[in-house]
């Protein structure tokens, strides 16, 4: 098992907040909406240097997908940032009609994703919007897994001719990707090769299934560990390589799981190398108030979860 390290915990939030303050030093096109939230989003550093592209609508979400269309016809790239839970499901019909199917060059960035919001609770816990998003004809999804890789992918983002919804959180966790990297979107990163089991992990789920993939390789176990940071497109053929290798499947995500990564895995598995899997996703439900930690322990969605998981598909080869 490849050792991996991180010398620091820093939220991806702030990856796409120095990310988007770098850009707007760079290119004048890029203007930033925010609906009341620059703070919570990392907006605040380019609202100060570029005041004349920062649009702070309020607590107006839809209205913001508005303008953010609007901006894409005069040739601007706008970042549009709030809660993921806003950002998704408060405005999906102006999404889907503005963005989606108009086609617009809108980049939809959501903050303060799944259960480590934490104590917020469920109203603020979005664990349906990659499910939502991927269904949109034309949108990229992407779910980078640490500070260096929301930064790289907000700057892949912003080459990107097309919709995108871009999904980072507000805890700190490992950072532990190479520094000046460069966000291939749609190009599943491996992260170990091995022989029995495959694991696809997404966002936060990642430096879990790391740890879990160096005990299970402590046991003899031989772990195929794959960052999946974009979930559409999917990278099918590396799925499709590991999958054929180890006979076995283990997909996480903070996500539920109905609509997320691991439907998208076993949707593409099924109709072309069927391939025994096990889910580590919220089981279709909402979440609850608690610590970020405390809620992932109890969802099952940290290294402990992921081991079983492992454990439970083994026995299914």
């Amino acid at each position: 098992m490849k050792k991996y390290t991180y010398t620091e915990k820093k939220d991806t939030r702030s990856g796409f907040g120095d990310a988007l303050t770098e850009l707007g030093n760079k290119n004048k096109d890029i203007v930033a909406l925010t609906a009341d939230v620059t703070g919570s989003v990392k907006m605040g550093d380019f609202a100060k240097q570029h005041p004349e592209r920062f649009f702070n609508v309020g607590i107006q979400e839809a209205n913001m997908i508005g303008m953010a269309a609007g901006f894409t016809i005069e040739g601007k790239i706008p970042f549009a940032a709030t809660f993921a839970e806003f950002i998704s499901g408060r405005v999906y019909d102006q999404i889907r009609q503005a963005v989606a199917y108009s086609e617009k060059n809108v980049k939809i960035c959501a903050s303060h994703a799944g259960l480590t919001v934490g104590e917020d609770g469920a109203t603020h816990q979005a664990l349906e919007d990659l499910g939502m998003m991927k269904m949109l004809p034309g949108m990229t999804v992407i779910n980078p897994c640490d500070y260096n890789q929301t930064k790289a992918a907000t700057f892949a983002i912003a080459e990107y001719e097309g919709p995108v919804y871009l999904r980072f959180g507000r805890p700190k966790v490992p950072n532990f990707t190479p520094e000046n990297q460069v966000l291939e979107i749609g190009k599943a990163i491996v992260l170990n090769e091995g022989n029995d089991v495959s694991i696809f992990a997404t966002g936060h789920l990642v430096w879990p299934a790391i740890e879990a993939a160096e005990r299970l390789e402590k046991e003899g176990i031989s772990v195929d560990l794959i960052n999946i940071h974009t979930i559409k497109p999917l990278d099918e053929s590396a799925v499709l390589k590991s999958a054929k290798k180890t006979g076995a499947v283990v997909t996480c995500e903070e996500h539920n799981r109905l609509g997320g990564l691991g439907e998208s895995i076993a949707g593409f598995l099924s109709a072309n190398h069927p391939t025994p899997q096990s889910f580590v996703a919220v089981n279709d439900q909402f979440g609850e108030s608690g610590t970020g930690d405390e809620l992932m322990h109890k969802y099952g969605l940290d290294a402990d979860g992921i081991y079983k998981a492992v454990k439970e598909v083994l026995a299914k080869k």
